[in-house]
């Protein structure tokens, strides 16, 4: 199945149990965090070693499996904001590269940036 006949497939899902209503922009976009959320749990507490062999359960593999499936469904349906994402898909890499810090911390580097945190003063 390509792509275009799974977005068929899923329109046509929808179409069924009359959901058209409630997958507006901010339901889709909240449905695909929380299914992403879903997928990082399942490596929340693992060092990166133990992510990176989490596949080699079988158990795991399947859960994996489906939140990730999950996570591509709810991205799948990103028609809902235009026709044809394709354009944004394919506009690869960003304007936004390369970052700053980008050669800096180069995978060859073997260092990795820092998430800056920012302490909200009230």
């Amino acid at each position: 199945m390509n792509l275009g006949e799974l977005l068929a497939e899923l329109r046509h899902f929808a179409a069924e149990r009359e959901w058209q209503p409630f997958h507006t922009p901010k339901n889709l976009s909240t449905a695909l965090m929380v299914e992403a959320a879903e997928l990082a749990e399942i490596f929340q507490w693992q060092t990166p070693e133990e992510s990176r062999l989490a596949h080699g359960n079988a158990a795991a593999k399947q859960r994996i499996g489906e939140e990730v499936a999950d996570v591509l469904l709810c991205f799948a349906r990103a028609d809902w904001v235009a026709q044809d994402a394709a354009p944004w898909a394919t506009a690869w890499p960003p304007t936004s590269l390369p970052r700053p810090w980008a050669a800096k911390h180069a995978p060859s580097s073997g260092t990795m940036p820092r998430a800056s945190r920012r302490v909200a003063s009230f």
